[in-house]
């Protein structure tokens, strides 16, 4: 386990340089640049600012430059939020995201095994029908549908809570938002526990317990749980990284300061630091996770050995 934990460690490293590469030259070979809103300076001062941050130099010399700083930690300045860093402004952000999309993931994955678990339990009934029918209606739904209209009903028309801004005194603020994100990946979640969970209720050693007169409680919590976990722990992985990047949106809408909205702004004024130090943050983030279900799903399923 550890050897193949580590082989899969070095991995990440050519597979980031690739992600990189390709973020690197696609942000610079996209139309305007950094600065083309100020346009009214006088062409000297524009050179000046433009050789302060290297951007007179050819695409393959920054290219260079910009790999030299990652390999010391070093995301650059943002063009765009003077006087801050990008690992500053990630730093700012990111426990904002994460509070965000940890609280949805949690609620997703709470809810969904239960409702999915249950609705197995009464398979092709009236309950069964009304869990699959909110599930493909949460899929169908993306958030940032899903959003809006909860900010209509919810904020605008009820004035029940706030639409946008946030606190770190209270919970309001992140109801709306929390929900959002959760209900597409909680509909994900119990459609596959729910598939997962009647498959393994037909197998043989289920069959066996049942038969040896074991309570039904033990039965889905000691034998027939766990299996039935492995398809949503194999969909945990990218949904944790979804969720979390997936505040892109949410955070857009809500006008709340995670690493998303300075991603969206910075996508839109140009900042090539900034959009850059979220696309390799996001990037390394993700494949950290993937790795950790993997060895998670070798935790749940003890056939499955890693080499």
């Amino acid at each position: 386990m550890l050897s193949y934990a580590l082989r899969r460690l070095i991995m990440l490293v050519p597979t980031l340089f690739v992600i990189i590469t390709a973020a690197f030259f696609m942000m610079r070979l996209a139309p305007g640049g950094p600065f083309d809103q100020e346009r009214n300076l006088p062409p000297e001062i524009e050179a000046n600012i433009k050789a302060a941050y290297d951007l007179d130099k050819p695409l393959v010399v920054q290219y260079g430059l910009y790999l030299g700083r990652l390999l010391k930690g070093d995301f650059g300045p943002s063009y765009k939020y003077k006087d801050f860093t990008v690992s500053e402004l990630i730093a700012t952000g990111f426990p904002t995201s994460l509070k965000l999309g940890g609280s949805a993931i949690v609620i997703a994955l709470v809810l969904g095994v239960a409702i999915g678990s249950y609705a197995a339990l009464h398979q092709n009934s009236r309950t069964d029908h009304l869990v699959m029918t909110f599930a493909m209606t949460g899929i169908a739904l993306p958030n940032y549908v899903i959003a809006p209209v909860l900010a209509l009903v919810f904020g605008i028309h009820l004035k029940l809570l706030p639409v946008a801004g946030w606190s770190d005194e209270g919970i309001r603020h992140m109801v709306l938002p929390v929900v959002a994100m959760t209900l597409p990946y909680l509909a994900y979640i119990a459609r596959l526990t729910r598939g997962s969970m009647i498959e393994v209720l037909h197998s043989h050693h289920i069959r066996t317990a049942r038969a040896k007169g074991l309570p039904t409680r033990r039965i889905i919590l000691r034998h027939a749980l766990k299996p039935a976990l492995l398809p949503v722990v194999s969909f945990l992985g990218p949904a944790i990284a979804g969720i979390v990047t997936g505040s892109v949106v949410i955070e857009q809408i809500f006008q709340l300061p995670g690493i998303g909205r300075y991603f969206v702004q910075g996508a839109l004024n140009r900042d090539y630091t900034l959009v850059m130090g979220v696309v390799v943050f996001y990037a390394t983030l993700i494949m950290i996770l993937n790795l950790l279900v993997d060895l998670l799903y070798a935790a749940l399923d003890p056939r499955v050995r890693y080499q």
